[in-house]
């Protein structure tokens, strides 16, 4: 096939993914919340007209500020002193600002500091340490992890709006995720093919361990802390609520279950390099001992991620010295153990079909080279 039909095709493929997406993407989302003449905008605190500080040193009531808006407006703002909203102001600092406007009348609230130069500077940091640490491969991450949120943003949410069951779409996603992840890091080797079909099977072992789970323990979608508000969105658009807590726990599995399949993978395709002539049962074995020392440390690291994620539900729990019956049947905490066992599991089944899955595709390498060797000499 010549290198201009291979380009052109290449291009259409490109091509029909973007025409695809742009379609996906056409979605109406239901209005929710009425925002007419509300917008968010950036300003600049020019001056503290009212105080809320005491004597004491506590902040109760509000600001009243003198704001400089973007457009060089300058306006009269509440700062409410709130733990969620508003920010202690003073002069020079960047806000973001609440403009409500009803014909002729505006008023304006103080949402929160203005924090995107210290996002974007935080990211720009992580993505130059990650290049610079990983050299090309830590290139292709940054690149694997953009294609990761744009597969988020421009693919799974549009998917849950069209009707699609949250499941099947993160199945769909995750198997997307896992593909570009793994070809761009690996290209399109054999221990890629390996690296990828474990860490499909992983997360799908993760997310059938949940089921199970849920199903045991009569958990469900609808036993989540923010229910009331998800039911309020399935009310008013196609998306199944119900699903989104298995839907998430796929996703959360994912990065634990890719590493390990790429540990376990890329251990074998060494050993294999190393070792050509090296049996299936051998490398098998290799893989499985590689797999059990990650094993371990990678299903703390994944635990121990759910604990963090949900350390204010366990510091409530502790302080109010619940009993222990309570403890074990309530929702939240129910939901955290299978949310952190599913996963581990994910991850301890992805170590024998990475070893075995790597195994396999290697001696055929090797095979597929022992027959075409005679041609070659001849």
């Amino acid at each position: 096939m010549n290198t201009w039909f291979k380009r052109l095709l290449a291009a259409l493929a490109v091509f029909a993914v973007l025409a695809g997406l742009v379609q996906l993407n056409d979605v109406t989302k239901p209005e929710l919340v009425n925002t007419d003449g509300r917008q968010f905008t950036k300003a600049v605190v020019m001056d503290v007209l009212r105080d809320n500080v005491q004597e004491n040193g506590s902040r109760i009531g509000d600001q009243i500020v003198t704001l400089r808006l973007a457009d060089g407006e300058e306006v009269t703002a509440n700062c409410p002193n709130g733990l969620l909203f508003g920010t202690v102001c003073e002069p020079g600092m960047s806000v973001i600002v609440i403009a409500s406007k009803t014909g002729s009348l505006a008023s304006y609230t103080v949402y929160s500091y203005d924090r995107m130069t210290a996002v974007i500077a935080f990211l720009a940091f992580f993505a130059l340490l990650l290049m610079l640490v990983g050299g090309k491969k830590g290139i292709k991450s940054v690149i694997a992890l953009t294609a990761t949120f744009a597969c988020f943003l421009f693919f799974f949410f549009p998917l849950l709006l069209h009707g699609i069951s949250p499941i099947f779409a993160a199945v769909i996603t995750s198997t997307i995720v896992l593909s570009l992840t793994v070809w761009l890091i690996c290209g399109p080797t054999r221990q890629a093919i390996a690296a990828g079909l474990a860490s499909f099977g992983g997360v799908l072992s993760a997310g059938i361990a949940a089921e199970v789970f849920g199903r045991l323990a009569h958990l469900s979608g609808y036993n989540v802390p923010n229910i009331e508000s998800l039911l309020f969105i399935s009310q008013n658009s196609k998306i199944d609520v119900g699903e989104l807590l298995f839907a998430g726990i796929l996703f959360a599995s994912l990065g634990a279950v890719l590493d390990i399949a790429m540990d376990v993978s890329a251990a074998a395709a060494e050993i294999h390099s190393q070792s050509p002539d090296k049996p299936v049962r051998e490398l098998l074995k290799s893989g499985m001992r590689v797999g059990q020392d990650v094993m371990g440390t990678m299903a703390a690291t994944l635990i121990l991620a759910v604990f963090g994620g949900s350390l204010g539900t366990w510091v409530l729990d502790y302080v109010y010295d619940l009993p222990f019956l309570q403890l074990l049947n309530s929702n939240s905490l129910d939901i955290v153990i299978m949310q952190g066992l599913s996963g581990g599991i994910g991850v301890i089944l992805t170590v024998p079909i990475a070893a075995g899955c790597s195994a396999f595709l290697l001696a055929h390498k090797r095979a597929s080279v022992h027959e075409t060797s005679p041609s070659q000499i001849g």
